[in-house]
């Protein structure tokens, strides 16, 4: 069906490093112009265009959250692809990478395509898959279409799905032999199990929640993650970590563009906004694995993303039911629900000047694109496809309710904080996909494809 051309203008356009005044012409699913200054006088003129003015709201590529856990399929009832890639583009998301850990787990080259055709046949925003590594499906790894897989999830620490790879000549063969990305979720296994069991014996096993850092310390993130980058060295393989959670792993990562690097680091927001302080008010609400530390930790990573240390900004988005997220330390289970607020928490964190309006788009949009080789997008240039965000950042503080979560669980880590920014408009390949407070169903994403080098 044919649309009308888009014409958004008097926007302050957010894109590579620069914010300017300036307009956006979208023509099917593609940008086709985009400059500073006002819009061409013919083009205003024109009575095909459907003319959105701005009105100097921020105009910004859209969000890519490479680390989403849509729980879809096997564990739909906490969430799947079409409620959460709503909350997605409610909150500027426009293209989503999800995680292997569902049931059945994604360890097969055919678990990856089913899990595309289900995407699209509900997600609004534009989706990509890892699979994910076992002690057995090296074969598979090998097997994968790469152009449509965004890479290897390896997990050195359990967590959510029970895919922890333990076997050293396993872990070196897929670093040696994977053609693509790896991505890595660092905690050192026998660390935590010691942890967990010098602290029950201490205290039993009623515990807080507070003893979550306790038993998933500093040094099980350090350990493995120094392992993962010490494997990468030897092996040349391209890794990437994910959400970084101490100020001791920074030391393991250099500064500088992504592009070219080997090694790149992921934090994820709830790192950069809550600390360990926060556990006797918060509770299971902040319980995620890695778990979050201390302040000094927190101001680490601001610090990181800031300086190019950490190379982008994910949510590791993981619902789960109100009543699942009840118990102790060690019954509770792990995640929190992000996707929807990850942008506004960002710009929020841009006004407290941890990072700059041009750092959070490069965090959340272009680094994203680059990093993961995804043709076509995370950036405003013509001929790339129109994923945007209008984001309205001068608003009346407003709290997040739980009644405006739209994923399943229904509920945010960030109840009660007021945010003064607002995602107004999102457009996926040119298509409205969220509007006003109104998600349009009817939109679809498309698959991502990928470029490994």
């Amino acid at each position: 069906m044919d649309r009308r051309p888009i014409l958004i203008h008097d926007a302050r356009i957010v894109n590579e490093g620069v914010t300017a005044r300036g307009y956006v012409l979208i023509e099917g699913d593609v940008i086709a112009d985009t400059a500073a200054g006002d819009a061409p006088a013919a083009l205003m003129q024109r009575d095909d265009l459907e003319k959105i003015d701005a009105a100097g709201r921020l105009l910004m590529p859209g969000v890519i959250d490479g680390h989403v856990h849509f729980r879809d399929p096997g564990l739909t009832h906490k969430a799947d692809m079409a409620t959460e890639s709503r909350a997605a583009v409610a909150g500027g998301v426009t293209s989503f990478i999800d995680m292997p850990n569902t049931r059945p787990a994604t360890i097969t080259p055919d678990d990856v395509a089913a899990k595309r055709e289900r995407a699209a046949e509900v997600s609004v925003a534009n989706y990509g898959f890892f699979i994910g590594a076992t002690d057995t499906n090296l074969q598979q790894l090998l097997d994968a279409d790469w152009s449509l897989t965004a890479g290897v999830k390896l997990f050195l620490g359990s967590s959510t799905g029970n895919m922890l790879v333990e076997r050293r000549e396993v872990i070196e063969r897929i670093f040696r032999e994977v053609p693509a990305l790896i991505a890595v979720h660092a905690e050192d296994e026998a660390t935590i199990k010691a942890n967990r069991e010098a602290v029950v014996a201490r205290y039993g096993e009623d515990l807080p929640i507070a003893f979550h850092p306790v038993i998933r310390n500093h040094e099980a993130c350090l350990k493995a993650t120094q392992t993962a980058v010490d494997m990468a060295r030897l092996t040349g393989a391209r890794l990437h970590v994910l959400h970084v959670s101490t100020a001791d792993e920074l030391r393991l990562f250099e500064a500088g563009p992504v592009a070219g690097k080997r090694i790149t680091a992921e934090t994820c927001p709830q790192y950069l906004l809550f600390t360990d302080e926060q556990y006797p008010h918060l509770g299971a609400r902040i319980k995620c694995n890695p778990a979050i530390k201390r302040p000094v930790d927190r101001d680490g990573l601001r610090y990181a993303v800031a300086n190019g240390l950490i190379d982008v900004i994910a949510t590791d988005h993981a619902p789960h039911l109100p009543e699942e997220k009840e118990g102790t330390a060690l019954t509770a289970v792990s995640g929190m629900p992000m996707v929807q607020f990850s942008l506004p928490v960002m710009l929020e964190l841009s006004k407290e000047g941890v990072l700059s309006l041009e750092q959070v788009v490069e965090k959340m949009a272009h680094n994203p694109a680059t990093l993961f080789g995804i043709e076509r997008r995370g950036f405003i240039r013509k001929g790339y496809y129109a994923d945007l965000v209008m984001v309205d950042d001068d608003v009346e503080p407003y709290p997040v309710t739980p009644e405006s979560v739209i994923s399943r669980c229904g509920w945010s880590p960030l109840e009660g904080a007021p945010l003064s920014v607002r995602v107004d408009q999102t457009w996926v390949n040119g298509h409205t996909a969220y509007r006003h407070g109104i998600v349009f169903a009817t939109a679809r994403g498309m698959a991502l494809r990928f470029s490994h080098q």
